[in-house]
Order: C-alpha cells, then sequence, then structure tokens
C-alpha cells in the first residue's frame, strides 16, 4: 500500500477511534471498510483554502464537507478573529445547496462559543449580499455556506476579512495556520442555540438588512429615470434563478430601477439543492438555459438571465442576427458591461480622471480596449475575485483610483463599491439596464457586441477543462504543469511562442500562483491553471482576428493543438 495509502487509512481508523464523531458518520464510514479507493479520497488530504476557500463534496472524511471540518474551520477562524479584534463579530450567510443552513448554523455556534458575536440570516441570501453585510455591520469577518456552481455533491466555505472581501493569501494562510492548529475535534468549541442566543452571541438577520441590499444595488443604475419612464416596461426578461438564492434580490431590484416586464422561469424559481432540472446549476453552460429558452421563445423576451446557486455569477443570452438565441460568454458579457457603463458616464461627464477597470489575468483583453478607449485605466490581478476586492480596498485607502467596474471571465463582476465581491444582483441590473438602453435606439446586445467587435477587433476566447479526481488525478495536474512549465513549445499552431509568463514565483507584483501563460507572436494567448475549486486543471485561449469567422477559425486551431499535448498527460 502507498504511503499516502496508510496515511489515509490511519486517519480513517481515527475518525472511526474518536468519541467526538457521531455514531450516523462512524456507520457512514463503516459501511466503506476495505474499500482502500474510497478511504484514501475521502482522508488523502485536508481540506485547504483555495480561490474559494474550502471546498469538496459532502460526506464524512477528512477530505469532505461535513459538520467536523466546518466546524474546525470555523474555530480557526474564530481564533483569529479573536485575536483581530476586541469585540469580534462575524456574519454568516448560506445558499441554496443541501445543509448548507446546517452547517450555518454549525459555524455560528462554533463561533459564539468563542465569545464572537455571529450574525446569521434567517434563510438563503446571495454571496454578495453577505460581503455587503460585513461591511455595513462593521463585523470582523464573514463567512458563506456555498459550493457557488459546483454539481450538487459540493458545498463549501468562503471566509471574509473586515472590508467584505474574501481573505487574501496572507490571510488565508493565518486562518490555515490557526487550523492546523487545532489537533483533535474535541478543541472545537460549540454551545447549544438556546444559550447562544441567551447570551446575545447569535443574532438574526433579515427583512431590513435585505432592504438596505436592495437600495444599494438598485442605486447603481445609470438610467432608473429612463426606465420608469417607460423603456422598463418595454423589455422583455426572462430570468431564471436555478433552483438559488438570486430569485427575491434579482427580481426586487430590477422591480426597484423600472424593469418590470420580467418572466421567471416556474420549474427553477424555489430552492432545491439537488438542481433537480439541469445536470450543473452553472450559467456559463447553454444546457443550464434550456427552460429559460423555451420561455424566452413563449414571451418574445429580448433578454435571457441566469444566476447560479449562490448569486455571484450571472449568464446572459440575446438573440444573434438570425433570431436564435446565443448565450454571452463571460468576456462578451463584461466587455458590453464596460462600453455601457464607461460610455454613458462619459456622456454625462461625470467620468473621474483616475477611473479604473480591473480584470483578471485570463480575462479577454477586449474589456481592458474598450476601457482604455475610454480614459480609462486597466489592472489586472491573478484569477479570484478576491483579488479585484483587494485591488477597490486599496484604492478606498489611498483614494489614487475610482473603481468603477471589476469582473473576470468566469461570469463575475461588479459596479459600486458597496461590496467586495462578484454581484450577480448588480450584474443582472446592468445587463438588462443595457439592453434596454440598446433597444431604445433599435439594437440588440448582439448588435453591440459586432459594433464593438468591429472597433476594437474580433476578440474571441474559450475554455476547456479536464477533470482529475482523487490522488491520481493531483499527481496528472501537477505532471501537466510541469510539462509546460518545464519544456516550453516554440511555436503552437504554427504561431511562434514570443514569450512566457510563469506567475509560480510572483510576476508583476503579484502574489505566487501556479499559473502559466503563453504569449504568440500574433498577439494570441492561452493559459495553464489548476482549479482552486474543483478537481481540474483549466486551459484558457484568446485570440485577436481581423473578422468573426477568422477568430473563430484561429481560436478553434489554437485550442486542438494546445489540448492534444495536455490530453496526452492527462
Amino acid at each position: 500500500m502507498l504511503k499516502m495509502n496508510q496515511l489515509a487509512v490511519e486517519r480513517y481508523e481515527a475518525w472511526l477511534a474518536d468519541p467526538s464523531i457521531d455514531a450516523a458518520t462512524k456507520e457512514e464510514l463503516a459501511a466503506i471498510r476495505g474499500n482502500d479507493k474510497e478511504i484514501e479520497d475521502r482522508f488523502y488530504r485536508e481540506l485547504e483554502f483555495g480561490t474559494g476557500g474550502l471546498r469538496g463534496v459532502m460526506g464524512a472524511g477528512t477530505n469532505r464537507l461535513n459538520v467536523y471540518t466546518v466546524g474546525k474551520a470555523t474555530q480557526g477562524l474564530a481564533d483569529w478573529t479573536v485575536a483581530k479584534s476586541s469585540k469580534p463579530s462575524v456574519v454568516i450567510a448560506h445558499d441554496s445547496r443541501n445543509n448548507s443552513p446546517e452547517f450555518a448554523l454549525e459555524s455560528a455556534l462554533v463561533l459564539a462559543a468563542n465569545g464572537v458575536t455571529a450574525y446569521l440570516f434567517q434563510s438563503l441570501r446571495p454571496t454578495p449580499q453577505l460581503s455587503y453585510a460585513v461591511r455595513a455591520l462593521g463585523a470582523t469577518s464573514g463567512v458563506v455556506i456555498t459550493a457557488s456552481h459546483n454539481p450538487p455533491e459540493y458545498n463549501g466555505y468562503k471566509a471574509y476579512g473586515s472590508d467584505g472581501c474574501q481573505l487574501v493569501p496572507a490571510d488565508a494562510a493565518q486562518v490555515i495556520g490557526a487550523i492546523k492548529a487545532i489537533t483533535g475535534f474535541d478543541q472545537v468549541k460549540r454551545i447549544s442555540r438556546e444559550e447562544a442566543e441567551s447570551k446575545g452571541l447569535l443574532r438574526w438577520l433579515g427583512d431590513a438588512e435585505d432592504r438596505e441590499y436592495i437600495r444599494t444595488v438598485a442605486a447603481q443604475s445609470l438610467n432608473s429615470t429612463l426606465l420608469k419612464g417607460g423603456l422598463g416596461q418595454d423589455l422583455s426578461v426572462v430570468y431564471t434563478p436555478l433552483h438559488g438564492a438570486g430569485n427575491m434580490p434579482v427580481r426586487e431590484v430590477l422591480k426597484e430601477a423600472g424593469l418590470t416586464n420580467v418572466h421567471i422561469v416556474p420549474e427553477q424559481e424555489q430552492p432545491d439543492g439537488y438542481f433537480s432540472t439541469v445536470k450543473s446549476p452553472n450559467p456559463e453552460e447553454r444546457e443550464a438555459f434550456t427552460l429559460a429558452i423555451k420561455l424566452g421563445q413563449e414571451v418574445n423576451a429580448d433578454i435571457i438571465i441566469g444566476t447560479d446557486p449562490d448569486c455571484d455569477r450571472m449568464g446572459a443570452v440575446v438573440r444573434n442576427n438570425e433570431g436564435e438565441f446565443v448565450v454571452l460568454t463571460g468576456n462578451q458579457s463584461g466587455a458590453i458591461m464596460v462600453n455601457y457603463l464607461l460610455g454613458t458616464l462619459k456622456e454625462r461627464g461625470q467620468l473621474p480622471a483616475n477611473g479604473v477597470v480591473v480584470k483578471t489575468i485570463v480575462t479577454s483583453e477586449m474589456g481592458g480596449d474598450i476601457a482604455s478607449s475610454y480614459g480609462a485605466e486597466v489592472v489586472n490581478t491573478l484569477t479570484g475575485f478576491k483579488y479585484i476586492g483587494e485591488k477597490m480596498t486599496q484604492y478606498e485607502q489611498t483614494g489614487d483610483h475610482t473603481f468603477l467596474f471589476g469582473y473576470e471571465e468566469s461570469y463575475g463582476y461588479l459596479a459600486g463599491t458597496y461590496a467586495r465581491d462578484k454581484d450577480a444582483v448588480v450584474a443582472s441590473l446592468l445587463i438588462c439596464e443595457a439592453a434596454a438602453y440598446y433597444k431604445s435606439q433599435g439594437k440588440t446586445l448582439y448588435d453591440v457586441l459586432l459594433e464593438l467587435y468591429a472597433q476594437h477587433g474580433y476578440y474571441m476566447e474559450h475554455l476547456e477543462s479536464r477533470t482529475l479526481k482523487g490522488v491520481d488525478g493531483v499527481q496528472q495536474i501537477a505532471a501537466i504543469m510541469q510539462d509546460w512549465r518545464n519544456n516550453p513549445p516554440t511555436e503552437v499552431a504554427g504561431v511562434r511562442l514570443q514569450q512566457v509568463l510563469d506567475y509560480l514565483p510572483g510576476l508583476d507584483g503579484l502574489p505566487s500562483e501556479n499559473v502559466l501563460k503563453y504569449l504568440l507572436e500574433d498577439g494570441s494567448w492561452f493559459c495553464l491553471r489548476p482549479s482552486g475549486t474543483e478537481p481540474k486543471i483549466k486551459v484558457y485561449f484568446a485570440v485577436r482576428g481581423q473578422s468573426l469567422d477568422g477568430a473563430k477559425a484561429a481560436i478553434q486551431s489554437l485550442t486542438e493543438n494546445v489540448m492534444k499535448r495536455v490530453d496526452s498527460k492527462a
């Protein structure tokens, strides 16, 4: 048996012998005795904070999300929080996933046992509302229980700092250190709900906080006067919350802004931790919009929008010139919103001289080119919205820049400074508002996209990912990265390599991250990056062509060439 396998077995046996572990969990573990592969997968490692915090498949084991791993993580967070403040408090929210309410309450009771005031939302809420609430309540930290757009067997635990931003590497390292210092579950403190409430250490959040959040997001509207004057009634919108937390806030914000012709996909309106109407609750995928497109055809929709379970990602579907519904990529939606936002501000003479748009290194350069054409500065960060949020806090402290918009290709956007995380609620508002504004000019969002291509170049992007699970998957992903790092190509798809950007040692003032980006002489690029939230390796591609067909051909050729080598190691 491999050394790592033996370690997994030792951890497995320790859980079975631990008096802190409940009988139901031990029964689940006893059922896999003798199944070395399953034991190894559940125990070969402990979940660690990645791009999106703690995330994994639910179940018993150190490599699973359960009340014990959640409790241990919360104890570490509590120790860190107590050291940060004399009056520590933490805001907690959760999405619609199975076990999310239970994990959220467990987190609150562990915090309360440590003398930390826990503010807990009464039911599911969007992740960006958690970020907003941390700031609004002046809390020391925040927690949201979610696995974003992952499949239903997953759940997760995101931790936030006092600025409402997910923990950046330095803070995350401190929390991880505090978690690792906990050697047994008997060291995790916990009190009952009744005791926590009676001591004022568990406080519930609800309608009042919702109203403030809705009001704040709706205030980001650029054309509410026009919308309420008739534009908002003319635009036909279909919305699906994909069984998640967006149903109430998205509808309320659109209504508040004046967008009233909104149709909700009934089959996907209510929370459902199994996401039973879709293969995956991911607005990046066309399949997730099957029911929404059907409704869109029935009501002659101008735009279809969908949000993921914790409502931090927004996908949009619009009609092309043939009248067919097409799903916009995150890069395309981002470019449209950058153009609408900055164009409107410039037209009104409200575009600040020190305005900045922040995006990630794997996000298309198209949005950056658009921002630059309006005179705004463009700043790149590593993947993960926490790095965008970190920049926002820096700008707030120094006053050197005025934050205008932040986005990443994975359907995450933020306008306004009320939060420090991507917000599908405000993104839904802005993309619908843009659709209404351009419709008043006789244009669809697809028309606008073609105009932007003609003006800035025909940018085309693509993402490939390979899921490689378990110990073998970890090793395969490492082998792929090592192969490309140690043996860079001289040319790809007939185009010479110009430069390799290796972010592992730290580059351009950014923290260390295991990412490789290859720049080709024709301006195209591709990037390899292990996912921080799933057992995947992701490969990003981008080209800029002279025509739409030329860009499509170039991206296909680049993708096929690179993935042939990636797959040979997978």
